[in-house]
């Protein structure tokens, strides 16, 4: 009789590198089962496969300890019998930029091939949620299918579990879901009554659900050991189950037949985060707000400054330092993880982390630094006082830029390298120790002082480049006075900004009439939920900052002004005294708003002193027109998510394991924008920030931003939630570190346009934001000494320019493996096309478009100095011949 469906048995394990267990133990049970399972793979022809869980991270773990071992896994990685990578670590998809998600593939393919082929599946089978861009990352690398469990329901478009799956750009995978998750197989019994307890329930959803009854039966779990006895299992399953065909397989075989039905596929596209079937902790994106803002800060600091620095400098001849950021690289991707990023794990696990972003912040400072150096050391007249600004954008900027000085001189004065007098406004100055400058200097008795100055100053910025200033000692500078300031708080020809009574904001737009009444309201309110999930406690008492004490200050520079917005706030320390309606303790909070003269920009450092627990902490951000939607920034474009989830009508009717709350996470920026999308004059705000990445859009008569600031919690895993019931996600930990206590300090800006998105340069505008001016002050003296070399390096440097409006940079580094810079663009739209031109400003011989894997697609169009199409939410990407 024909079988009702072929069953998949697939051995592999889920290996968590850390959870509510360190690296460290878990390497140990990673050694003892790797013997096992390389043991069993050599000596079993019948055991033909195991899956080393998709990511290399766990063969690096490994050899660290057993090096020895690296040619039985060679041999046996070869005879396709034990299947790695594509991962270097099973990266979040919704938290993390898609630079990280592109090294991530891209580090773990090329550990593959020291070993032989990756596993070409993008498998993902426990990370929350999945971005709608994963089509076109995979496709990036050559990869054509995809797995993954948890995010998918009919309401994306089929009850099937396999489909097609595209991005914006038409980027397409075959998918296969896993709708019960990847440990269904674990620890079979051998007894007939516990193979049907087990399984009879699961062939009914697996079989109804499936298009091809092609059956995925993983045979693992979480770091569990090879199963020995699965041969025996199997026998008995075909004893007991002769309507269904039983094979050890490998999830290719899978694939296989279902492309051979791709005609009968449905066709999906988009994200998947419903929480229907499976949880996919929606609100994950705001525990361990430190650990957040230090992984945003350092994944920009190493897309955004470094790589591009470090290109500028090898056109010129320097070395490109691969090594060292792989290094810096891998430190992050290992904390990329959706457990480790997620920060569902113990305190001792999130402090293995935070020490993780601790070194690789410090290399890529480091870095920076020495590339700096390295380009001015080797300037003419290069011992004379210099300071170089370096702008990593590819168009020209006009930049209020504040730095330090350090010089042995009571005065000084800059001049540009055309010998043109240059304006700066002194903001402070402090004598210092010569020891801190070079100790050499003190060794040798010399004692006289250095002085420090914080100097402001206004500059328009070569693209992609760097310009400098000599700094003269001893001479007498010009030297920029305060300009007269108006009554209002902060004001400039863009803004109009007042204090309200209650410590809020009235901001007035100039060039549109519009008035952000109240923005900068502070909003607590219970957390009952666990690091995995906000919920609300069953009792709530929302509080916000208009009950708080408030004062400020303000200070204005020659092309700066800043205020200083103190606030207090009586809160509950706990569940326990918000439930009683009592205050037991203090929010403190110390925003500095920052207004640069001819700005349309508003930045925000927000300083929050937390003392205490349970509790959701939110900035409200009002704008004056309703919206039913929000756009959001993703990995390589945008998307645009509704205000408001219909399914919150009806999520526990239906059985729901989570909440479909419409929080979203996002990566730079968010916006809301007014009437119709088709207005030419349709007017809009964009949120910027770094690190927050968690709002959500609230208000009756108008839409207001609630920004997550901090939600502090106390267990790992929790039962019983308001918005996710049943049992706990993890284990029941206690995690007293998650409360978040003590200071923490977060940053956003807000900044005002017209029309698209696109057209304003949004997107641009953001990662501007993002990327600072770089200054460099060389001295004659340096406690670190270098010799210089024979490159001769110019004053004034652009290495190309691009559009401010229209497509992104994504990248530019060095390719990995031949001489020639990579350069990535993508069109941040989720809906119009559009074109961009590259004019190089050295002299380029050639370029070709290649993958994200950095290999020639055979296809695509020369970008040097040539307009080029993209699609909405396309990447491209070129390897650049430098002459």
């Amino acid at each position: 009789m024909k079988a009702v469906s072929r069953v998949h048995i697939t051995p592999h394990m889920h290996w968590d590198r850390e959870w509510y267990f360190t690296t460290e133990a878990s390497r140990i049970l990673l050694v003892n089962n790797m013997e096992e399972i390389l043991t069993r793979l050599e000596q079993d022809a019948e055991y033909k496969y195991y899956v080393l869980d998709g990511q290399t991270a766990i063969l690096e773990d490994y050899f660290a300890v057993k090096p020895d071992s690296r040619e039985r896994v060679k041999a046996l990685v070869q005879a396709g019998k034990l299947i790695i990578g594509p991962w270097y670590t099973q990266t979040d998809t919704t938290i993390v930029a898609g630079e990280s998600i592109v090294r991530n593939l891209m580090y773990g393919m090329r550990d593959c091939l020291a070993f032989g082929e990756p596993m070409k599946i993008g498998y993902l089978p426990d990370s929350f949620g999945m971005s709608g861009q994963l089509p076109h990352i995979y496709n990036g690398f050559g990869i054509k299918r995809a797995m993954f469990w948890r995010g998918c329901s009919e309401r994306h478009g089929t009850d099937k579990t396999e489909f097609l799956w595209q991005s914006q750009d038409g980027s397409e995978v075959a998918a296969q879901v896993l709708p019960l998750g990847y440990a269904i197989g674990k620890y079979l019994p051998e007894d007939e009554a516990g193979l049907r307890k087990r399984l009879d329930s699961y062939f009914e959803v697996l079989e109804n659900a499936s298009q091809t009854k092609e059956i995925l039966l993983p045979n693992g779990h979480d770091q569990m050991p090879l199963q020995q006895n699965i041969f025996a299992v199997m026998d008995k399953l075909r004893e007991i189950y002769p309507q269904r065909e039983f094979v050890m397989s490998r999830f290719e075989e899978v694939f296989e037949r279902i492309e051979q039905q791709r005609d009968v596929l449905a066709t999906l596209t988009g994200e998947f985060n419903d929480g229907k079937y499976m949880r996919v902790h929606r609100t994950i994106g705001s525990t361990r707000m430190d650990i957040k803002i230090a992984h945003a800060r350092i994944e920009n600091k190493i897309v955004n400054l470094l790589e591009p620095l470090a290109t500028l400098a090898w056109t010129l001849g320097f070395e490109y330092h691969h090594g060292l950021l792989e290094k810096m690289w891998k430190e992050i991707l290992k904390n990329h993880a959706h457990d480790s990023i997620g920060c569902c794990c113990s305190d001792k696990v999130h402090r293995e982390i935070m020490s993780r972003f601790w070194l690789a912040e410090d290399m890529a400072d480091s870095l920076i630094t020495f590339y700096m150096r390295k380009i001015v050391d080797n300037m003419a007249l290069s011992e004379g006082d210099k300071l170089t600004l370096f702008n990593l954008m590819p168009w020209p900027r006009d930049e209020v830029v504040n730095t330090t000085l350090r010089l042995r001189a009571s005065r000084f004065r800059l001049v540009d390298s055309d010998g043109q007098e240059v304006a700066y406004f002194i903001r402070a100055s402090r004598e210092i120790d010569p020891g801190l400058v070079d100790r050499q200097i003190v060794h040798y008795g010399n004692y006289e002082p250095f002085m420090e100055y914080d100097i402001q100053l206004r500059q328009v910025l070569p693209a992609m480049g760097w310009l400098t200033l000599h700094v003269l000692p001893g001479e007498e500078g010009q030297q920029v006075s305060v300009p007269k300031q108006s009554d209002a708080l902060l004001e400039n020809s863009c803004w109009r900004i007042s204090l309200n009574r209650d410590g809020t904001l009235k901001m007035e737009d100039k060039e549109s009439g519009l008035v952000y009444d109240r923005v900068l309201e502070f909003e607590d309110g219970s957390d009952d939920g666990d690091e995995y999930d906000y919920s609300p406690s069953r009792e709530e008492w929302l509080l916000t900052s208009r009950e708080g004490q408030h004062c400020h200050t303000v200070a204005h520079d020659a092309w700066q002004s800043r205020a200083v917005i103190r606030s207090t706030l009586a809160v509950p320390r706990n569940l326990a005294e918000r439930s009683a309606r009592i205050t037991g303790g203090t929010l403190a909070m110390e925003t500095t708003v920052t207004l640069n003269h001819d700005s349309r920009r508003v930045e925000f450092e927000v300083c929050v002193v937390n003392q205490a627990d349970d509790h959701r902490v939110r900035i409200r951000i009002p704008v004056p027109f309703k919206t039913d939607n929000v756009l959001t920034d993703t990995q390589f474009g945008s998307l645009t998510r509704p205000v408001q989830d219909e399914a919150m009508q009806v999520w526990q009717a239906e059985g729901w394991k989570e909440a479909p709350v419409p929080v979203w996470n996002f990566l730079n920026y968010a916006v809301l924008k007014e009437g119709a999308a088709f207005q030419q004059e349709q007017r809009g705000l964009a949120l910027f920030t770094e690190g927050l990445r968690e709002v959500e859009i609230i208000g009756e008569t108008q839409s207001v931003f609630a920004l997550t600031l901090l939600r502090g919690v106390g267990l790992l895993g929790k039962e019983d939630l308001l918005l996710r019931p049943g049992r706990p996600s993890g284990i029941k930990m206690p995690v007293p570190d998650s409360q978040v206590r003590g200071e923490l300090r977060a940053r956003f800006s807000l900044m005002p346009f017209r029309g698209s998105a696109l057209d304003a340069g949004v997107a641009q505008q953001a990662r501007s934001w993002l990327t600072p001016v770089l200054c460099y002050n060389k001295i004659p003296w340096d406690a670190m000494k270098l010799n210089r070399t024979a490159i001769d390096v110019p004053q004034r440097y652009s290495l190309f320019t691009m559009p401010a409006t229209g497509c992104q940079l994504s990248v530019l580094k060095k390719a990995e493996d031949s001489e020639a810079l990579v350069i990535r663009l993508f069109n941040p739209s989720d809906s119009e096309p559009c074109e961009s031109r590259v004019m190089f400003c050295r002299p380029a011989s050639r370029s070709h478009e290649v993958g994200m894997d950095e290999q020639p697609t055979g296809q695509g169009s020369d970008i040097l100095d040539k307009a080029v199409s993209f699609r909405a939410g396309q990447s491209r990407s070129w390897v650049v011949q430098i002459d």
